[in-house]
């Protein structure tokens, strides 16, 4: 007997309908914007709104994929690990908890993608992990070898 596979795709049709939402309200938000500039009312709107507006359209001009979400990860790795600076900050920070755990995502995502992915996120993955890995025995050694060097 064969059994037939069940795939529920019925969120692909949930996300299409919340897109749709969402882009009818942004243009009934942006004409009633320019409706009331264009009698006369000012509407003064908190500062915060207005980088939200341009956070929003710039993840707009960002595609989102899964190459995308892999190298955010690494790239956020690399800032715990003090490698490159924060951006928001533009300070090093050291963190090595939280690069650790961003590692330990990216090799579960390894783990649970494994035969779904093509050869370019495959390679990108493990590369990433690969490196991150190496950096952060780097960073502990020399943490551990520094603590050495205090405690003689």
């Amino acid at each position: 007997m064969d059994k037939e596979k069940y795939v529920d795709e019925s969120w692909k049709e949930q996300a299409i309908e919340e897109k749709d939402k969402l882009n009818d309200t942004v243009v009934q938000e942006t004409a009633s914007s320019e409706a009331s500039q264009t009698e006369g009312e000012t509407q003064t709107a908190p500062e915060s709104h207005g980088e939200d507006r341009g956070c929003a359209e710039h993840a707009q001009d960002i595609e989102i994929n899964f190459l995308n979400y892999i190298t955010s990860l690494g790239f956020q790795a690399m800032i715990f690990l003090g490698e490159i600076p924060n951006p928001v900050t533009n300070e090093v920070e050291k963190n090595l908890a939280q690069a650790k755990f961003l590692i330990d995502t990216l090799s579960m995502l390894n783990e649970k993608t494994a035969g779904n992915l093509d050869d370019q996120e495959k390679n990108l993955l493990e590369n990433s992990i690969h490196e991150l890995q190496m950096r952060y025995v780097e960073h502990v050694q020399k943490g551990a070898s520094s603590q050495g060097e205090k405690s003689a």
